[in-house]
């Protein structure tokens, strides 16, 4: 009797997790209201100060908004290991709309410089809670294409957000603008009951002094402060260096920039997941040091809208695989840390930048900034070249 063996059934791929759920998309509500609370009226409380006569308060208003925002990010994961996500996420989206009420009945500079403060501390808490909160909800094998998508959405918004704000102020007046800022911010609260308040077996949290400590985290993180002090000096001083060209020039490249830069976060996640994303912190370490390099031809406005392509796309790619490093890097329950330290390197890293080009600018001229700009990202490929 022949006897014939069965084929092998066929190899079957295991299912990947699902990306977008219920928990994120309400994720994404609120993220959504932080970012236009915070860049609706970004650039026109300055112009608000100076029309209200306190040309010291207009210099002062968007200092004083990411002092606060950093010295806050540092106590953040503090506050979410004790009254939790919902909590945390509530009380920053109240603490950056709700002030902006007061700007609708007074411009006294005092008023303006607390209401800058207050919201600085606001968006501090959405940023490092509900950065947090999205990491857990982020299934680990597709964490940076997860991160990649909600980038995406915040970095869209806060392109929209950003010129409207201007656009209307010019258009209605200021009142309205204050308005939308308090009543779309607020409305993002209807989301937060629907998060989770704790996620299952978040009970360890490790503080922050302890991931300060920690090399497999800070390395990441300074990698990523590099190119963020090179953003200071392309956004403070690129419109300055371009004044003698046309005007579409600085904005074509400013616009360039962060859409380069959401480009490539999206699709840096859509493979950074199956290679890892270590391997891609040297090629965007070249990009971003190239791009800063064609910003100092700034005669040329090809050179210059290429350059800030170039370094957009370092940029974008620096932005998401740092990011996901530092959270595979970090067990449940420091998610929270790691966004306060990826925070905190952001922002110092673009008020350091736009510091130190403030202080040689005078002497080196803008073509040379750029070019220092530039050479100064190069040392963090050492920590990149390590951390493959």
């Amino acid at each position: 009797m022949t006897t014939y063996a069965l084929p092998a059934p066929p190899a079957t791929t295991p299912a990947r997790p699902r990306l977008v759920t219920r928990a994120l998309l309400l994720r994404l509500v609120s993220m959504l209201g932080s970012s236009i609370g915070f860049y609706l009226p970004l650039s026109v409380v300055p112009l608000f100060a100076r029309d209200s006569g306190s040309a010291r308060a207009a210099g002062l208003a968007t200092v004083a908004l990411l002092l606060a925002t950093v010295a806050c990010e540092l106590v953040t994961p503090r506050l979410v290991a004790v009254v939790g996500y919902r909590w945390a996420l509530g009380l920053g989206l109240v603490l950056l709309g709700a002030p902006t009420l007061v700007l609708t009945v007074t411009g006294e500079p005092g008023a303006i410089l607390a209401v800058c403060l207050v919201r600085g501390a606001g968006f501090a808490i959405c940023t490092v809670a509900g950065g947090a909160l999205t990491a857990t909800l982020i299934p680990a094998e597709r964490r940076c294409e997860g991160l990649a998508f909600v980038g995406t959405v915040a970095g869209g918004s806060s392109l929209i957000a950003l010129p409207t704000g201007v656009w209307a102020a010019d258009r209605w007046g200021y009142t309205p603008v204050f308005l939308a800022t308090a009543v779309l911010t607020l409305l993002a609260l209807l989301a937060v009951p629907g998060l989770p308040r704790r996620i299952a077996g978040n009970t360890a949290h490790r503080g922050l002094l302890s991931g300060l400590r920690r090399p497999a985290l800070t390395r990441p993180a300074t990698v990523f402060a590099a190119v963020t002090a090179a953003v200071g000096v392309l956004v403070t001083f690129l419109p300055l260096a371009t004044s003698a060209q046309p005007a579409w020039v600085a904005a074509a490249a400013l616009l360039a920039q962060p859409a380069a830069a959401t480009a490539a976060s999206w699709l840096t996640g859509r493979v950074a997941d199956r290679r890892g994303p270590a391997r891609f912190l040297t090629p965007g370490l070249i990009l971003a040091a190239a791009g800063m390099a064609l910003l100092a031809l700034i005669g040329t406005p090809a050179a210059v809208i290429g350059g800030a392509l170039v370094f957009g796309t370092g940029f974008g790619i620096l932005q998401n695989t740092t990011l996901s490093l530092m959270y595979s890097r970090e067990r449940t329950g420091g998610e929270s840390t790691v966004s306060a330290i990826w925070n905190t390197a952001y922002d110092l890293g673009m008020a350091a930048g736009a510091l130190a080009a403030g202080l040689i600018v005078a002497s080196a001229g803008y073509p040379l900034t750029f070019l220092l700009t530039a050479a100064a990202i190069l040392p963090a490929l050492a920590l990149s070249t390590r951390e493959r």
